[in-house]
């Protein structure tokens, strides 16, 4: 993996505790036995209680990662300089034949995009040789003309610009070009002294001279005194008047309006998709800014590098970041079932019948001899006592507890008087709306045809809850229809009294909890669930069994 290459370590979306801690402290861990760019990400908000555990090991909430699809940041982007509108067509052609390209990026003083000139436009400006006043009406610099052309510059200033009249070409007599010459022209002669001042007569705004002929020095003077500029050329009339016209500055003929540019956080997909309906080969990139960053084309949108990611805390679809079908999985961490994540090649997959995927996070620190700081320790002890509701809850084996409790000692913490604490930082809402608090831990699930999600909040208060429940009961049908699920559920559970207030919306919500633990709705409104505490090992696999 190259040094800039990232592999992004992610709970599920709606991360708990467990989810949040296990990709931080897996992250670290990575880091220090691979000495490559791993990160932690995190996919939804962070709830109450996480941001308890960060802030009392004062420790930042990792990034937040909308998806993992394929953008435009990972294509290898060509570094091209994108040039200026006052440029000379002759030049944009130069640089394109130097560049192998066939676009160039036009941009201001700030890097913004102004444009883009193709070869297609500077074959058709060549077309305007035809009219003698494209030069003037392009309002083109002399210093444009002089590059142009090879000049040299005898009288006048380079920065000026030639803005009226027409191209003339002196090889008549100078009775025959008194009636052609108009004030403001640009004339164009070969060594004739007759002509030039035939055109300092007529007052021409630019007079070029070819095949190097001398100029006499009171011709140059009176040429200053007329605010005439003259240049001097080796080329023959012939070349000189072929050439000219592409002195015209890129902005008479480049593309300003609809211009098909894309960001850096696009979707390679839709790029492609965009792409795929326009002939020409080269688009621009812009930043958030809308500052030029540089090409792509459709070759290097075969190169895109997918984002590496790491899972943990879960390994199914539904609860991973938006985009993991274009990413690359590299390694799996769970403790939950297996769930419908495929990959195209074998990966590290370790699942666990473990409380938490801390518990399996620290396993790994203690196999690679790596020591557990004081944060990593509080962290992953933290995680442990939020899934396993401080070893109240029935997935919690011998080793989440024993773990927890060496975590604890490294990071300094009285267990049962941390874990009130941080439940009571947990269960503390107010001034969160229903969605706030509905979604801070909330799963969907499939068996079959059928969808349902199930959410989840403890607290060591029965009050708190039966609050808690007031506030959502109006919201579970919304909720349902915006998650587009069959059915929807709530765990209100009580940490102390290990039992749990489930309430409900749906077609066959009812009857599906009544098939699945043979109890009595309550007042109507909700199913009292004794001794049931875990949304993994005692709601889920009841659920799947009956809808199976």
């Amino acid at each position: 993996m190259s040094e800039n290459q990232k592999t992004y370590v992610v709970g599920h979306k709606n991360p708990d505790t467990d989810s949040i801690c296990s990709a931080i402290c897996y992250a670290e861990l990575k880091k220090r036995i691979t000495g490559e760019n791993y990160q932690a990400r995190r996919a939804g908000n962070v709830n109450e209680e996480t941001q308890y555990v960060l802030d009392y090991f004062k420790v930042d909430a990792p990034e937040f990662l909308e998806n993992v699809y394929t953008q435009v940041s990972d294509i290898q982007i060509m570094k091209l300089n994108g040039v200026a509108s006052n440029i000379s067509m002759k030049k944009a052609y130069t640089l394109m034949k130097s560049e192998s390209v066939t676009t160039l990026p036009v941009t201001d003083s700030n890097g913004l995009l102004e444009g883009i000139i193709t070869m297609g436009d500077i074959a058709k400006s060549y077309m305007a040789v035809y009219d003698n006043n494209t030069l003037s009406e392009a309002r083109t610099q002399y210093r444009n003309i002089i590059d142009t052309i090879d000049g040299k510059m005898l009288a006048g200033n380079e920065h000026a610009f030639f803005m009226n009249g027409k191209v003339v070409v002196a090889l008549a007599t100078s009775e025959i070009l008194g009636s052609h010459i108009r004030e403001d022209d640009l004339v164009i002669v070969e060594d004739s002294l007759e002509a030039m001042e035939c055109a300092l007569k007529h007052r021409a705004s630019c007079i070029i001279v070819c095949e190097g002929a001398e100029v006499p020095e009171e011709v140059i003077e009176r040429a200053e005194k007329n605010s005439c500029v003259i240049i001097s050329t080796s080329h023959d009339t012939f070349t000189v008047a072929r050439l000219v016209n592409q002195s015209v500055p890129i902005k008479r003929f480049m593309k300003k309006d609809d211009i098909i540019s894309f960001s850096l956080d696009e979707a390679v997909a839709e790029v492609k998709a965009t792409i795929n309906k326009y002939r020409h080969r080269d688009f621009p990139i812009i930043d958030e800014n809308g500052k030029y960053v540089g090409m792509i084309n459709r070759a290097s949108l075969l190169k895109a590098d997918h984002k590496k990611v790491i899972l943990v805390d879960h390994n199914e679809s539904a609860q991973a970041v938006d985009g993991l079908k274009d990413a690359e999985i590299m390694e799996i961490l769970d403790h939950h079932k297996i769930g419908d994540i495929a990959t195209d090649a074998p990966i590290y997959f370790r699942n666990q019948p473990v409380g938490c995927t801390a518990t399996i996070v620290y396993q790994m620190y203690k196999e690679n001899e790596q020591m557990v700081t004081r944060e990593i320790a509080g962290m992953l002890a933290s995680a442990i006592i939020s899934d396993t509701l401080m070893f109240r809850s029935p997935t919690c084996t011998p080793v989440d507890k024993s773990s927890c409790l060496e975590l604890a000692e490294v990071a300094g913490i009285n267990v049962e008087e941390y874990a009130m604490a941080m439940f009571k930082a947990g269960s503390n809402l107010s001034g969160k709306t229903p969605e706030e608090i509905f979604f801070q831990d909330f799963k969907k699930f499939n068996a079959g045809n059928v969808s349902f999600g199930v959410g989840q909040i403890s607290s060591m208060a029965s009050d708190e809850l039966f609050e808690i429940a007031e506030r959502l009961k109006p919201y579970m049908e919304q909720a349902r229809e915006e998650q587009g699920v069959d059915m929807i559920f709530f765990m209100l559970t009580d940490i102390l009294e290990e039992s749990t207030n489930l309430i409900y919306s749906g077609e066959n919500a009812s009857a599906l909890v009544e098939k699945a633990y043979h109890v009595p709705c309550e007042e109507g409104e909700y199913y009292k669930l004794a001794g049931v505490v875990s949304r993994k090992k005692q709601i889920i696999p009841s659920f799947m069994s009956v809808l199976q």
